[in-house]
């Protein structure tokens, strides 16, 4: 099906992503693209958005994480079901004035979806889920090692461990959290050792994970976390205390 661009126009800078988000399922909505449908290439999309290949697979990205697109192999991104800007669930994020309180509301809904993610990995992972994690893992203690912080590499770390639930919400649901999500692997604080105590225990929940053990699997992300906030308390408090 051959659709016209002439719906899409350049887009400001502010706020690109989400920008992109909205002028694509508004496109979806008014175009009468079907299920099934292969939506414009990547090269169209940019041309016509004004923007760069990073922000459209971002955005392409965060719509499949949402189940409704799919790429496939040498042939393109397909619509798996329909959506507009009003229908789409557009990711969620805090608006907190003090960082502290963004990372510990953050925090209490990554210790509900984290440890049960844990447990489930544990449950239902496949060998190849497992090799991707310890991939995963391996990268992200060497990058650690020479650099002393890992914020992407542990981020991919914790994704693997979602996929290994073959449970799509548990990805999606991740999506919609990104925004404040990726701020517990942007340095918070200025401080590049946030949450270094936590390293050791990467590599003990992968042991859980692999041996099948869902309460300890549980425990270990657990111990992550609970390190997690305490470096918040503690490293927030330093720096209101820097600030006076």
């Amino acid at each position: 099906m051959n659709v016209s661009l002439s719906g899409l126009m350049p887009l400001p800078s502010s706020d690109r992503a989400r920008s992109v988000m909205n002028a694509l399922a508004d496109f979806i909505a008014r175009s009468g693209l079907k299920p099934g449908d292969r939506l414009p290439t990547e090269r169209e999309l940019m041309t016509a958005l004004a923007v760069g290949r990073s922000t459209v697979r971002e955005v392409i990205r965060q719509f499949q994480a949402l189940g409704v697109m799919e790429s496939r192999k040498g042939s393109g991104t397909y619509l798996l079901r329909g959506i507009s800007a009003d229908t789409i669930h557009m990711p969620l994020s805090v608006d907190a004035t003090h960082l502290r309180d963004v990372l510990l509301s953050t925090l209490d809904v990554r210790r509900g979806l984290e440890v049960e993610a844990s447990a489930l990995a544990a449950r239902r992972r496949t060998e190849a889920d497992l090799k991707l994690i310890e991939a995963r893992l391996d990268t992200m203690e060497s990058v650690h090692h020479e650099k002393g912080a890992a914020g992407r590499e542990d981020l991919a770390f914790h994704l693997a461990i979602y996929d290994a639930t073959h449970n799509p919400l548990f990805p999606q649901l991740l999506e919609q959290m990104r925004e404040a999500f990726e701020r517990f692997w942007a340095t918070p604080f200025d401080r590049p050792d946030f949450a270094r105590r936590s390293f050791p225990f990467h590599r003990t929940l992968f042991d859980a994970i692999a041996a099948q053990d869902e309460a300890r699997a549980r425990a270990e992300t657990l111990a992550i976390l609970e390190i997690v906030e305490e470096d918040i308390r503690e490293m927030s408090g330093e720096n209101d205390k820097a600030l006076k």
